[in-house]
């Protein structure tokens, strides 16, 4: 009977527990009510903003195309002899000007074939000075009668044999002292060294690259134009090149179009001389703005717009922007984005030609917050 009342009474305990937990949170629930939640947010005071106004975009009006930089002079150095490098003298990065050494080859080959054609040398002079000699001698013992018209063909046939042995020695002397110039590599043209293909100690090959030297100095923009495009781009048209990477846009000549699409994957190299080079480097990614109508884009030209760069809001691969509802709060809506121009950015979808969006905030933006347009 005893045990039988403990478990009543604890029984009874609990109940009075979870009765009191159940009144406690029906309290807090009432107190976080949606009216006085409302209450609350109504009271904040409103952040104010500066707004602005799409603008429709003009990217039907010209056509653009992709690449990068690259300069035009650019040269792979090589050597045309066979034998390990011994000496180099220049890194990745460092300038060089036009006849610096820059690899020295093994040459004891080159020092055995000059040896060869040092004695072949002396050899042919020696018996060409003996047939000369032989040959003056029988031109006066022919003149006095004293040798016989053969005898006389047969010394200016040996002297003219002499002689063209002793010019076959000296022409092999001309090739060894050519090799040598392959042995002691210099640099062709001033510039950068930009890659290095060999180490001290490595086997050259003839015709192996060992360097690549560019001239930062002159570049060109080299970019790659659809098929429908090709045929507008003519000879010394202007072109505006961007360069979002310096933020930078400057002024640039087709040089040369490329006629075959064979090896660019279907799209043709055109080439664009820079005249200002400052603070560019090759390999620099550029956008080039041909000065006609977009063949691909010219039925939906004027349905895109653009806005400043410093309006966007990203979020990990999520681009978007605030716009301000109809009542008067900041709404995060998310747009996809093209081409940026300068500080501009072109809208594909998510915002309309003429809509309002925000500029900028003198606080903090989130969705819902109450907003004030600035005068």
């Amino acid at each position: 009977m005893n045990e039988a009342q403990g478990a009543l009474k604890q029984f009874s305990t609990m109940k009075q527990y979870i009765y009191s937990t159940f009144i406690l949170g029906a309290a807090l629930f009432a107190g976080c009510s949606p009216d006085k939640e409302k209450q609350i947010q109504n009271t904040d005071v409103p952040i104010s903003v500066a707004v602005n106004q799409s603008s429709n975009s003009a990217s039907g009006d010209y056509a653009t195309a992709s690449g990068k930089l690259v300069a035009k002079n650019s040269v792979n150095v090589s050597t045309r002899m066979m034998g390990y490098i011994t000496n180099m003298n220049v890194e990745v990065g460092q300038n060089v000007r036009a006849g610096q050494l820059l690899v020295s080859i093994n040459a004891a080959d080159i020092q055995a074939k000059e040896g060869q054609a040092n004695a072949q040398i002396a050899q042919a002079q020696a018996n060409f000075n003996i047939a000369k000699k032989d040959y003056e001698r029988f031109q006066n013992l022919y003149k006095n009668q004293s040798a016989s018209p053969k005898e006389l063909d047969d010394m200016q046939a040996r002297y003219e044999m002499a002689q063209a042995v002793l010019q076959a020695a000296q022409h092999t002397k001309n090739e060894v002292n050519a090799q040598y110039r392959y042995a002691n590599v210099t640099a062709p043209i001033s510039g950068t060294i930009t890659a290095k293909y060999a180490q001290q100690g490595d086997l050259a090959n003839p015709g192996m690259p060992l360097f690549t030297i560019e001239s930062p100095s002159s570049l060109q923009a080299q970019v790659l134009v659809s098929e429908q495009n090709i045929i507008n781009i003519k000879q010394g048209m202007e072109v505006q090149i961007v360069l979002k990477s310096v933020d930078k846009t400057v002024l640039g000549t087709v040089s040369e179009i490329s006629k075959s699409a064979t090896d660019s994957g279907g799209q043709y190299v055109v080439k664009i001389n820079i005249a200002e080079t400052s603070g560019l480097l090759p390999g620099m990614f550029v956008n080039a703005q041909f000065p006609f109508k977009n063949a691909t884009n010219a039925e939906n030209s004027g349905q895109n717009v653009m806005i400043p760069k410093s309006a966007l809001v990203e979020n990990g691969q999520l681009t978007g922007i605030y716009v301000v509802s109809s009542q008067n709060t900041a709404v995060l809506r998310w747009i996809k984005t093209g081409k940026i121009l300068g500080d501009q950015v072109e809208v594909l979808s998510g915002l309309k030609p003429n809509e309002t969006y925000i500029l900028s905030a003198s606080g903090k933006l989130y969705n819902g917050v109450r907003v004030k347009k600035q005068p």
